[in-house]
């Protein structure tokens, strides 16, 4: 690929796969009543529609990563996008739940080498100093397709069938497999991923099996259930010692790589944690209606979009750091404006707040995956794509139990709100503390891996 020239076509494409991607992660949650009427199943077995795309992004994200490091980009592209579409098919043609989970199964498979190959391509699509506004065209549309799914699905669901949300994907991924083709040059291809790839996605995944059990048990059942989390340890400490996790560990072990993925995981945990409560608040506390608690949360996504666009171009003026630290401060400072919970608070008081809120988050994205693109070795892009996949998956699902087990243990009430809230103005504030101070780091040269060259 070109050093000398930026292509802006490439990083749109990927940002409509991330886009995409996250869409489905949470488009399918308003089509779930449907889906389970149509088929004839108990809530608890329509619930794995969701977890069966989810658990994949978790279990295959460092795997893929691995495997995205020694192959071509842009054969990786169109294997990932065209299975991605193929498998959405199949869920929209599915004639029972078992298909329809098991369809969801490989969508999310191919959703994870999607994550994880999409920051490489923002990445090595343009020159050193257009990085960070590259990164936050991605990293904004990520987000906005997960605030988007709910309400596109919606709208699918009630005129179209619930099918159609995932039909969607074949005109889409078609778009993005031909600005790949004609962005990216001919590389070396695919190959097989070695035989210690099912290992290691079977010990990650039953680490995540175990921590999404005890934290959704948790929230439901009480504290006690987190003792579950302690059965993750042994295949954590499985996959440490085995050869897969070498890059893992190297690439945590390169200077300040650690400190973008302990900020991502906070942020996401901190943010998560609060828009999972505000609807409770405004339902139960505020009598809102559930069109003002829509207009109210959509405070959040529309700012994290207008200052996720902003955030490139200041990063590339004035160094990705200052601007995650900055997004970190105002994300605190937004859920702090939060915390007391009043009573008499109207939708619109909320709002501005959340939007407060959404500017820091807009901020904060972007930048901080530049930060962790441009600290990664040439050789590992692949892999710190997955591994803050990964870390932004965990902070998904640690938020909303966080927020329901602090809230139980302080109380059911307005209290056990305001504690939730506070710690998560706690999370906020500590991953701009976690980031290391690291000035002019887009004079670095572009980190362009070997194999993705022509």
């Amino acid at each position: 690929m070109a050093a000398g020239k930026n292509r802006w076509a490439l990083v749109a494409g990927a940002g409509i796969a991330v886009f995409m991607a996250q869409l489905d992660a949470t488009v399918v949650q308003v089509a779930l009543p449907t889906i389970e009427a149509d088929f004839g199943t108990a809530t608890s077995l329509s619930q794995w529609v969701v977890l069966a795309y989810v658990l994949p992004l978790i279990a295959l994200s460092l795997p893929s990563g691995r495997w995205l490091d020694g192959v071509g980009a842009r054969a990786a592209l169109t294997f990932a996008v065209t299975g991605f579409a193929v498998s959405s098919t199949a869920v929209g043609l599915a004639p029972g739940m078992g298909w329809l989970i098991a369809a969801r199964v490989v969508q999310g498979g191919f959703g994870a080498v999607l994550f994880a190959l999409v920051p490489v391509l923002a990445t090595t699509a343009v020159r050193p100093e257009a990085r960070g506004r590259a990164m936050g065209v991605v990293m904004t549309l990520g987000p906005l397709g997960g605030v988007s799914g709910p309400l596109l699905g919606g709208l699918l669901v009630d005129t179209l069938g619930w099918p159609a949300i995932f039909y969607l994907n074949v005109p889409v991924g078609l778009l993005v497999i031909g600005i790949g083709l004609g962005q990216l040059p001919a590389d070396r291809g695919l190959s097989l991923p070695d035989r210690s790839w099912a290992m290691e996605t079977g010990l990650i995944g039953a680490a995540a099996i175990a921590v999404m059990l005890g934290l959704s048990l948790a929230a439901e059942g009480g504290p006690a259930w987190l003792l579950l989390l302690i059965a993750a340890v042994p295949f954590v400490a499985m996959w440490r010692r085995s050869a897969s996790s070498e890059p893992v560990r190297e690439l945590f072990g390169a200077r300040g790589m650690p400190g973008p993925h302990l900020a991502l995981m906070l942020e996401m945990t901190a943010v998560m944690a609060v828009l999972f409560l505000v609807p409770f608040f405004l339902h139960q506390v505020a009598g809102a209606t559930t069109a003002q608690i829509g207009v109210t949360m959509l405070a959040f996504p529309v700012m994290v979009m207008a200052f996720g666009f902003v955030s490139g171009v200041l990063a590339d003026r004035f160094g990705a750091t200052r601007v995650v630290v900055t997004g970190s401060v105002i994300i605190a400072i937004g859920l702090l404006l939060l915390a007391p919970l009043s009573s008499t608070w109207s939708a619109g008081d909320l709002a501005w707040r959340l939007a407060v809120a959404g500017a820091g988050a807009g901020l904060f994205a972007g930048p901080n995956q530049t930060l962790a693109m441009a600290r990664s070795p040439r050789h590992l892009l692949g892999t710190t794509g997955a591994s803050t996949s990964l870390a932004r998956q965990l902070g998904i699902a640690f938020g909303p139990a966080l927020t329901t087990t602090v809230w139980s243990l302080a109380g059911d009430g307005v209290d056990g709100m305001r504690a939730a809230v506070l710690l998560a103005v706690v999370l906020a504030a500590s991953s701009g503390v976690v980031q290391r101070r690291r000035t002019s780091i887009n004079r670095e040269p572009v980190r362009t891996p070997v194999k993705t060259t022509a």
